[in-house]
């Protein structure tokens, strides 16, 4: 699952840290970041969404139920 350009990314933390399972960012490089890390969080933010392009970037889940959640911030038109 792609993610969109995310205009708020507190929010879109909000909702990862409400997830029960894994929750990673996966670059076009194969770089994986544990979204539910503060640390991973904070360098999200400060590389990722702080020009808002975060092209390319894939959303991956451990646990099904955490979709519904994170589903406002997933692009379904690759």
């Amino acid at each position: 699952m792609l993610i969109r350009n995310i205009a708020e990314p507190a929010e879109l933390f909000s909702a990862v840290n409400a997830c029960k399972g894994r929750v990673e960012l996966v670059t076009d490089e194969g770089d994986r970041l544990n979204l539910r890390s503060t640390l991973c969080q904070y360098i999200a933010l400060t590389q990722m969404f702080q020009d808002r392009r975060v092209d390319g970037i894939e959303l991956v889940l451990s646990e099904p139920e955490d979709f519904e959640k994170l589903r406002p911030y997933l692009d379904f038109h690759e």
